[in-house]
């Protein structure tokens, strides 16, 4: 603390530079969305501040709030589905030997070396008519109706004459699946580190004490996990809640979420003002899922 203290100066000259580049590039350019949010429109372009809540007003209508509902359930289920998927991979490398664990956790973490349109663009080649997913389903059913020819059922068609691909693109599901492909490292993270931080030793205790396997992940390493498990469930639903290229390019005409409306307010629309508003209550639902987060960690001890 002294050296800190006899070094302020220095400490504020280092932290100068990204205090100047914060505010000039974040909450300057913040605040004027903000300012727009209270504006109205003057012309095709034309804007005026007038401190009107018409914009919000707006945004309040039920077909927004229909929207806004659609995002928070399609921000939730994804971040269920990551928890869901993640936990387990999380535990694989945690439980993994020692070398292997950095190549796993690259493995993780490799998606964010290749730019999300293309990830995107490379799930419609999966998840199209003609894609990679329909043509596994084909491959297995081809295999399934040769073992059924062989048993002498092939006659009965138990399988259907020809495969019908399924229609997994343009869609809630594309959506969702969507979701979770771009967001699960961010479950996955958060909870290697809070698994990796566990005493193993309580879960050996559990087990001598006669708690079945399931029973010690219950009541063990779920509860000392929590930390991860919050930490993972807010990085994953702010940015599944704000998520527009993904709805964008996967979902069909009914799978619109928040951001696509906002977008389509700052571009095509040209309404500046309205899509500031809804920008805002954006936000606001963010800073309540952060509120909220804080609330259960103040609750749980300050985890």
């Amino acid at each position: 603390m002294e050296n800190w203290r006899r070094g302020r100066s220095a400490f504020w000259l280092i932290g100068l530079g990204p205090t100047f580049w914060l505010v000039l590039f974040f909450l300057i350019p913040l605040a004027i969305v903000w300012l727009y949010s209270f504006a109205e429109l003057r012309g095709l372009v034309d804007m005026e501040v007038t401190g009107t809540l018409d914009n919000y007003a707006r945004a309040l209508d039920p077909l927004y709030l229909e929207v806004f509902g659609k995002s928070v359930v399609f921000a939730g289920i994804t971040t269920v589905v990551s928890l869901i998927v993640g936990f387990p991979v999380a535990l694989a490398i945690v439980f993994a030997p020692p070398r292997w664990r950095p190549i796993l956790l690259l493995l993780v973490i490799l998606p964010f070396w290749t730019n999300l349109l293309i990830r995107t663009y490379a799930l419609i080649a999966v998840l199209r008519v003609r894609g990679f997913a329909n043509f596994t389903l084909e491959w297995f059913w081809e295999q399934s109706n040769t073992l059924l020819s062989l048993l002498g059922l092939g006659s009965y068609q138990l399988l259907g004459e020809r495969f019908e691909p399924l229609e997994l693109l343009y869609n809630n599901t594309a959506v969702i699946i969507g979701l979770v492909y771009v967001h699960l490292p961010f479950m996955v993270l958060p909870l290697y580190a809070a698994l990796e931080k566990l005493d193993r030793s309580l879960i050996e205790a559990a087990l001598d004490l006669g708690a079945s396997q399931w029973r010690a992940f219950l009541t063990v390493v779920v509860p000392l996990s929590m930390p991860g498990i919050i930490s993972g469930a807010i990085l994953v639903f702010i940015p599944a809640l704000g998520s527009f290229l993904t709805p964008d390019l996967l979902g069909g005409t009914d799978s619109q979420m928040i951001a696509n409306v906002i977008e389509r307010q700052f571009k095509s629309a040209n309404d500046w003002p309205f899509g500031a508003a809804l920008s805002f209550l954006l936000m606001y639902l963010t800073f309540a899922a952060l509120a909220l987060r804080a609330v259960v960690s103040r609750g749980r001890g300050g985890i």
